[in-house]
């Protein structure tokens, strides 16, 4: 029992959520009504973020332009070309949606609660980071989905104009209404801070439970063999090998600080499993999008494991 306290609540919710998937799929009629609640659990989700964030850091971060450039670069640019370079090596060898998850997983934002987090475990600049991964996550509204659909090209989903208007619907808008109602609910926000969190959670492992319900009724198992398997887990630690070691590098080539390095290195390298569930169910098929995400997956709870001695030993130092 004392093991399993230790390990991240997210990654228990998300386990869970996995697991429900397998054992109460929702299909059919129900699907429809399911991914409503999903919806509006997105919603809720980044209504939350807008409330949290508070505007004079915002601000305060976007002036932050040595660290935030080298950053946006970074995320969208170096790790999206790593998951198409990963995608084009795969082809022939991997399951096709496994290979095209790791484009995905490639073009997400970085992940904001737990790049904050480590961050500040391991000395690094708070206020930076906060802003960073929050930005690169209103950015991914904007640019996840085109960039993803560019690279993919036929092989993935045609993104159109109605699709961004989908994505900002429910995850741009509920943040601007958050932002604009901070001074009347901010307060309560800040007072129930455990209660918002565990809202936080929840709303990405209904939208996990939601997507791997759609694979575990197309038997995904069938479709990924066991090479398959063993294809997510080698990319998985390459692109995490990369993600860490190109923005720790990326850091020191650009001269930031020591603090300002850390809070690159954990922004650079995570990834948000808070966009990209949600994403994958306005994106993809039901049942295409329980297997694309599984690289996302797997990369998000390795790197929450891995995250905790980096974060200690970076403080040692």
């Amino acid at each position: 029992m004392k093991a399993l306290s230790r390990i991240d609540p997210m990654v228990r919710l998300l386990v869970l959520a996995i697991a429900l998937a397998f054992l109460v799929p929702v299909g059919g009629e129900g699907r429809a009504v399911a991914q409503f609640i999903a919806n509006g659990a997105v919603f809720l989700l980044f209504l939350l973020n807008g409330l949290r964030l508070p505007r004079h850091q915002v601000w305060e971060g976007m002036s932050n332009h040595r660290l935030l450039w080298p950053l946006i670069a970074w995320v969208f640019g170096a790790m999206a070309l790593a998951g198409w370079a990963l995608w084009q090596a795969g082809q022939g060898w991997m399951p096709p949606l496994i290979a095209l998850g790791f484009l995905y997983l490639g073009c997400l934002p970085s992940t904001v609660q737990s790049a904050t987090a480590y961050s500040s475990l391991a000395g690094g600049n708070v206020a930076s980071s906060v802003v960073a991964a929050a930005l690169l996550n209103i950015l991914g509204v904007f640019v996840t989905a085109p960039l993803f659909s560019l690279l993919a090209g036929g092989h993935g989903t045609e993104f159109h104009a109605d699709g961004l208007l989908k994505v900002i619907g429910m995850l741009l808008v509920p943040f601007v209404i958050g932002q604009s109602l901070q001074d009347r609910f901010g307060g309560w926000i800040k007072a129930h801070r455990p209660l918002v969190t565990w809202m936080d959670r929840t709303s990405i492992a209904i939208a996990v439970y939601v997507a791997f319900s759609g694979a575990v009724e197309q038997r995904f198992w069938i479709r990924v063999d066991a090479s398959g398997w063993l294809w997510l887990a080698g990319g998985t630690a390459l692109m995490l090998a990369i993600a860490h070691g190109g923005a720790w590098v990326l850091g020191g080539i650009v001269r930031l600080d020591r603090p300002n390095r850390i809070s690159m290195l954990f922004a650079g390298a995570q990834k948000s499993i808070a966009m990209g569930a949600p994403l994958a169910t306005v994106l993809f098929a039901p049942t295409s999008a329980g297997v694309i995400l599984l690289p996302i997956l797997l990369y998000h709870l390795t790197q929450l494991v891995l995250a905790a001695p980096l974060a200690a030993r970076l403080s040692r130092n």
